[in-house]
């Protein structure tokens, strides 16, 4: 049962990373609307991590490529854990 949640968790989490990407391909998005600007807000928190490290190559930002990777591992040890 928690062992779901948290997996789903991770799902949900990781989906959110893959629409902030899309979200990214279009262009004059307005990121200060609902729920576009949560969305942001939610991924960033965790996507600055990988920023700080990881600087854009070409004008391309690899930060989440390696963010989704990080998340798909911490969720195979986690819920592997429980």
């Amino acid at each position: 049962m928690i062992k779901n949640a948290v997996y789903n968790l991770f799902y949900f989490y990781e989906l959110l990373i893959i629409i902030r990407i899309f979200m990214t391909w279009i262009p004059n998005i307005n990121w200060e609307i609902q729920p576009i600007k949560t969305v942001r807000v939610i991924t960033d928190a965790y996507l600055d991590i990988f920023r700080r490290f990881i600087p854009p190559i070409g004008g391309l930002d690899f930060s989440p490529i390696i963010a989704l990777i990080v998340l798909q591992i911490l969720q195979v040890v986690i819920v592997g854990v429980l």
